[in-house]
């Protein structure tokens, strides 16, 4: 992603090095806030703790959702974005896993966006199955090329053989390198199976270049599309649906900066045909998933049960014009939120194919209180009996005649301050302008949608939460999504029109659990020189330390080995005690099949009250396999990790890497 404001020097810094997926430094380190100041969605996606900024198309492995973000844990002292993960069987509820793909490990830096993959095949060599990602990075940037991420753009291979949570770089060489181009980045790769074959697009400024491969390892140029209307283009995206109507159809999608010709900076498409190798469209003028300010870097993702009917969708709620006004980060520590997830659908209208998008059904399973205001007739302005910072407005709308009409959204008490969602004869609107407008420049306030003057109804549905606003009307074929930061007090709700009266039936307020995940935590990483504070050892493993290692499924450098220069080393590694604050345990384990319980054990253990409750032992190799453990039955209580080493011939030890606690 490239940024294009023209401020400050620090601003400058900001926009170079943010947009292509390095966090630059922004405002003041966060101060502690009282819990009624919070400004953390309650309902959407935020990322735990610093930066966030682009979404990764998620891949489905093992019946969930990996969803990947660029995710930066220096913010705001230091620039740099790694891969970070969160699991999720509903697109709704979220489970961070930490990072998967960390940045400082090769020699390119920091990994900006791309896409991941199952190579179910094993075309690229990692082995079937494996997770394998194409992703931007700088092709061995200098230090000042880094500062200013300036450094040639390439696309390297990174892959994970433990199911999509640790990657590990395919070396520091470029599998699509530069060639001289300014812009070449954000890779969408798609298998095309009628040719057997990979796809990837590349954002290349005004156009997006389209390559195919037989390994993900060697490319060849195809074509490209070229559009010189809407700035650069970016995060680009290829997909097949088949509309209501029954002909199915392809579809492009950029990530466009329309502001500088007038258009959405959101998500842009077209329909058209795609014959391997080049995509025509029906015609060159773009459509817009979204018209709102904020919902950008978005991607798509394929419902495994009907890949052909519907997709899921989300989007980054930000903006590269000012990306670090948001007052997140000094109320709560962190900088990023996403759109909610929406499912997608091609529709058949009067003036051609368009997608249509509206919440994620499931968004409907975490309601926690649901509200019926019957029918209310307006003709001026009404106060609803509500009052509340995050929740989900429905209602019904239908009039003879007026001039607009519409709901006030986070109003405050002196009616002074809201966000207007509605609709104007012939276009919708949404307009921030009266309350935390987050564009300094204050020139994004209102952003607008064609709707037919002839029609005399309409639905709204309006999502509401602590800093955004996500405005679906009708069958959702216009969305507005914008940011927008009202005071924490200011919860009134009203509905309006002008010009005329209006009725407004079903409508109805939805109240949601709170969704804002639990940071995972890794217990133990074994990059140091010892094995942890508060780790023991004896027997022939006292003063042991991590092993430098190179083992297939390794993460990082070094490993916990108990095989200590000979197998016939023999003891325990005892971690420190911990308390079990999340649902799962995360370990990748390798080295001898000996369980634990017979003669000559090779096992890790999770001990609780000293009593080995969960067990695991190597399979006679060296490659690294995950293990997971669910720890539901013990939360709260304290416990351990035991590596026991009581073998002596052959495979008679064992290695341990990375073991993390996460929801």
């Amino acid at each position: 992603m490239t940024s294009r404001l023209r401020f400050s020097l620090t601003a400058l810094l900001a926009l170079a090095l943010t947009a292509l997926g390095v966090a630059a430094p922004g405002p003041a380190a966060p101060q502690a806030a009282r819990a009624a100041d919070s400004y953390r969605d309650v309902y959407h996606f935020t990322v735990p703790d610093h930066w966030k900024n682009d979404p990764q198309r998620p891949v489905y492995v093992d019946g969930a959702f990996h969803y990947y973000y660029l995710y930066n844990a220096d913010y705001d002292q230091a620039v740099g974005t790694a891969w970070r993960l969160a699991t999720t069987t509903d697109n709704v509820a979220f489970h961070d896993q930490g990072v998967a793909a960390p940045k400082k490990t090769n020699a390119n830096y920091d990994l900006w966006s791309g896409s991941a993959v199952v190579d179910t095949d094993n075309t690229a060599g990692f082995g079937a199955g494996a997770i394998v990602i194409l992703t931007t990075q700088m092709d061995h940037p200098t230090p000042t090329q880094i500062v200013d991420a300036s450094g040639p753009q390439a696309q390297f291979l990174w892959y994970s053989t433990d199911g999509g949570r640790n990657f590990r770089p395919y070396g520091d060489t470029p599998v699509m390198a530069n060639g001289g181009r300014k812009d070449f980045r954000d890779p969408k790769v798609l298998w095309d199976a009628p040719r057997n074959r990979w796809v990837a697009l590349l954002a290349e400024g005004d156009r997006i270049g389209f390559y195919t491969s037989p390994d993900l390892k060697s490319w060849s140029w195809t074509s490209s599309y070229v559009d010189n209307t809407l700035g650069t283009l970016e995060c680009p995206d290829l997909f097949q649906l088949t509309a209501d109507d029954g002909t199915t159809h392809w579809v492009m999608g950029a990530s466009a900066n329309g502001y500088l010709t007038g258009a959405p900076n959101t998500y842009a498409y077209w329909t058209g045909t795609f014959d391997g190798t080049a995509f025509t469209p029906d015609t060159a003028t773009p459509q817009w998933l979204d018209r709102g300010l904020d919902w950008y870097g978005g991607v798509t993702w394929e419902d495994p049960t009907a890949p052909l009917d519907r997709r899921y969708a989300i989007g980054w709620m930000n903006n590269w014009s000012y990306p670090f006004t948001t007052p997140t980060w000094a109320s709560d520590g962190f900088n990023g939120t996403d759109s909610i997830t929406r499912q997608i659908t091609l529709k058949h209208y009067g003036d051609g194919y368009a997608l249509a998008s509206r919440p994620v059904p499931a968004l409907d399973n975490h309601a926690t209180s649901v509200t019926s205001l019957g029918t209310i007739q307006v003709n001026g302005q009404v106060p609803l009996d509500y009052h509340g910072t995050a929740y989900q407005l429905e209602a019904d709308v239908s009039w003879s005649a007026l001039d607009n009409l519409g709901v006030q959204l986070r109003v405050s008490a002196d009616g002074t301050r809201h966000v207007d969602a509605g609709i104007n004869h012939d276009y919708s609107y949404l307009n921030r302008r009266q309350t935390g407008n987050p564009d300094p420049s204050g020139r994004r306030e209102e952003t607008h949608a064609p709707y037919d003057p002839a029609k005399t109804q309409a639905h709204l549905r309006i999502l509401v939460d602590r800093t955004t606003v996500e405005y679906f009307l009708d069958d959702g074929r216009y969305v507005h999504s914008s940011l927008a930061f009202p005071d924490p007090n200011d919860s009134g709700v009203n509905l309006f029109t002008s010009g005329g009266s209006a009725t407004f039936a079903n409508v109805t307020v939805t109240e949601f659990a709170n969704l804002a995940q639990r940071p995972a935590r890794t217990l133990a990483d074994f990059e140091g020189s010892t094995y942890g504070t508060g780790w023991t050892a004896t027997g022939s493993l006292n003063d042991t330390g991590p092993t430098p290692a190179s083992l297939p499924g390794q993460v990082g450098a070094a490993v916990l080995d108990t095989y200590a220069g000979t197998d016939s080393a023999t003891g325990a590694i005892t971690s420190p005690a911990f308390t079990v604050d999340r649902n799962t345990l995360h370990l990748l384990v390798a080295g001898g099949h000996h369980p634990l319980g017979q003669p000559g054990a090779t096992a890790v253990s999770l001990l609780v009250d000293g009593v080995p409750v969960r067990t695991a032992t190597g399979d006679d190799t060296g490659t690294l396999k995950p293990v997971t453990w669910d720890l539901g039955q013990w939360q709260g209580r304290s416990a351990q990790l035991q590596i026991l080493d009581d073998a002596t011939g052959s495979w008679g030890h064992l290695m341990l890497d990375q073991v993390t606690l996460s929801d």
